[in-house]
C-alpha cells in the first residue's frame, strides 16, 4: 500500500514505524486515563506502561525469531530485520504481561485494577498498528477473489515482508483490527454491567481476542510457523481461552455479591 512514509535525505522512515509509536502511545494514553477514573496514579500506571512497551517489543520479536526459526538459522543476516519487524501480537503481549505480574507490586498498584485499566488500551492500540501492517503489506492474507480483496503493487512490501505483488488477498490486517474494534467497544459497554469484579475486563479482553485471532489466523498468507495442525498463534490462542475462562470463573468467585440496596 503505502510502505515508506517520506524519506529524510534519502533516509526512509517507514509508514509502519510511525503508526506503530502512535498505537502505543495511543494504548498507553487511554490507559492513564482510565487508570486514573478508577482511583489510581496516573504517573504510577504510564511508568509502568513504559516497561510494559518495552517487554511488549522484545517479546514480539523473540517470538518473530521462533516462529521462523529456520529462516534466521539459515542465514544469520536475517536477524538485521528485527531492526524493522515489529514481530508476533502474542509474543509482545505474553511478554508485556510477565513483566507487568512482576512489576505491578513495585509501583504498588493493585494488580487486576491495573489490568482492567490496562486492556482497552491494549485492543485501541492494535487496532491503530494493524493499520501500519496494511500499509507495510506485512501480516497479509490468502489469495482470494472476494469483492473486498486488497492487491499490493508496491516493491517495498515484498522486500520488506514477502507480500505477494498483483495478487488480491484476504485484508487480513483490516479483520484483525476490526476484530479489535469490536471488542474494544464490548469491553468498554459491558464494564459497568452485571457483576463488575476485578480482572474481569482484562480476561475478557484476552478471551475474546484469542477466539477472533484463531479465526482470523484461517485467512492469514504469510509464513507464522506452525505447531500441530496449528500455526503459532492459534496454537497459543487455544491455550489462553480456557485459561481466561477459568480466571473469570476463579475472580469472580473470590468476589462477594454486591447486596441490594
Amino acid at each position: 500500500m503505502h510502505p515508506i512514509l517520506f524519506e529524510i535525505k534519502g533516509w526512509p522512515i517507514y509508514t509502519y514505524g510511525v503508526l506503530l509509536a502512535l498505537a502505543y502511545l495511543a494504548g498507553l494514553q487511554l490507559a492513564v486515563v482510565r487508570a486514573r477514573k478508577a482511583g489510581l496514579d496516573g504517573a504510577r500506571v504510564m511508568d509502568l506502561g513504559i516497561y510494559l512497551i518495552i517487554a511488549a517489543l522484545v517479546g514480539a520479536k523473540v517470538m518473530l525469531v521462533f516462529t521462523d526459526f529456520s529462516a534466521f538459522k539459515a542465514d544469520p543476516r536475517e536477524f538485521l530485520s528485527l531492526v524493522r519487524a515489529g514481530g508476533v501480537f502474542y509474543g509482545g503481549l505474553i511478554a508485556a504481561v510477565v513483566v507487568g505480574v512482576l512489576l505491578v507490586g513495585r509501583y504498588q498498584l493493585p494488580l487486576w485494577t491495573t489490568a482492567d485499566a490496562i486492556a482497552p488500551g491494549i485492543a485501541l492500540g492494535h487496532v491503530v498498528g494493524r493499520f501500519g501492517c496494511l500499509m507495510a503489506g506485512c501480516c497479509y492474507g490468502r489469495q482470494t477473489d472476494v469483492p473486498w480483496a486488497i492487491t499490493f503493487t508496491n516493491p517495498a512490501a515484498t522486500l520488506n515482508a514477502g507480500t505477494p505483488l498483483n495478487v488480491p488477498l484476504h485484508p487480513t490486517q483490516l479483520y484483525d483490527a476490526g476484530a479489535e474494534l469490536l471488542i474494544l467497544g464490548l469491553l468498554l459497554f459491558t464494564e459497568r454491567r452485571g457483576r463488575p469484579f476485578a480482572g474481569r475486563t482484562f480476561w475478557l479482553y484476552m478471551a475474546l481476542y484469542a477466539v477472533s485471532r484463531y479465526i482470523i489466523e484461517n485467512y492469514r498468507g504469510d509464513d507464522r510457523g506452525m505447531v500441530f495442525h496449528f500455526s503459532t498463534s492459534q496454537f497459543v490462542a487455544l491455550l489462553i481461552v480456557p485459561v481466561s475462562l477459568v480466571m473469570l470463573w476463579w475472580l469472580r468467585s473470590r468476589t462477594p455479591a454486591a447486596r441490594p440496596a
